[in-house]
């Protein structure tokens, strides 16, 4: 009997290392960084985050504007300091010290706005301080700063803050558009019909970044191959649902049966008295034969 065992290589690896393992798994380049948060993970129509500051201060273009740069300002300065001392912070307070970066560098952003923006400042109102607990910059710390260097963190925070304020003037103009009539103050559609009011209020922000969501889902919808066992020469059914198969074949001096179960996996075949068997806690393959 010989037993070989296949180890999935990352046992024994400390949590440094597994982050530079994780962190080699994100795109390439500040500029996929950047694109990636603008478009392929889009905090507000991608990862769904942020979407309090979206509905509550949408009703302007101009507001969305002032939100998005705010929210970019501080989500640039945390990332920079996160990865500055990532290494210094322990594991078991991260949470509690990122909140405290984040929470120190609204606060700048709130004095600023009030001193330099106080139109700004009162319609934006309680979601400046809010930003302390916004989900987007929170994750950001967490996913992508305490696993990267300073400049891919900026590169980072550029590319949410951008995709953050895009959604806020798309959903902003378009409830501005249809409820006030106007565009950046401008009139444009109030001499063609009545204004619904209802979009400045709370349901039409869900309507509008529902709708939005809807148009871009549909825009960049990608189809997603059926996974089946067709074509497979093992044939285990774990696609099937982990249903039990046993298939008989010519020469074979025997039966071979496949079983799939929610404890692990087991193919035996016959005379040959081989078995492969895999579980999902340990990540290794055992097999086992007789001469």
């Amino acid at each position: 009997m010989s037993d070989v065992t296949i180890d999935t290589g990352n046992t024994g690896k400390t949590g440094k290392e597994l982050k530079k393992i994780e962190a080699g798994t994100k795109p390439n380049g500040l500029g996929a960084v950047i694109l990636d948060g603008i478009f392929g993970s889009n905090p507000s129509f991608r990862l769904i985050l942020g979407t309090c500051p979206l509905l509550a201060v949408t009703t302007s273009v101009m507001n969305g504007i002032g939100m998005g740069i705010s929210a970019t300002a501080v989500l640039i300065c945390s990332n920079i300091v996160i990865s500055l001392i990532r290494n210094f912070i322990p594991d078991t307070v991260r949470i509690p010290a990122y909140i405290t970066v984040i929470a120190g560098f609204v606060t700048i952003t709130d004095l600023v706005l009030h001193a330099f923006a106080p139109e700004l400042y009162s319609a934006l109102g309680i979601f400046i301080p809010l930003i302390v607990v916004n989900c987007i910059i929170l994750a950001r710390a967490e996913m992508f700063a305490n696993k990267n260097g300073v400049v891919r963190s900026i590169a980072d925070g550029v590319g949410m803050g951008m995709g953050f304020t895009a959604a806020l003037i798309l959903v902003g103009g378009l409830r501005e558009l249809l409820g006030s009539g106007t565009l950046f103050g401008f009139a444009i559609t109030r001499d063609l019909f009545t204004p619904a009011a209802l979009m400045l209020l709370p349901p039409g922000g869900f309507m509008a970044y529902g709708t939005v969501l809807a148009v871009i889902n549909k825009v960049t919808k990608k189809k997603t191959p059926v996974m089946s066992c067709d074509g497979c020469a093992q044939k285990c059914g774990l696609v099937g649902g982990g249903s039990d198969r046993s298939d008989s074949e010519d020469g074979g001096g025997g039966g071979g049966s496949e079983s799939s179960g929610s404890g692990g996996n087991r193919i035996s075949s016959g005379s040959e008295g081989n078995r492969i068997s895999s579980g999902g806690a340990g990540g290794s393959v055992a097999a086992e034969g007789k001469p």
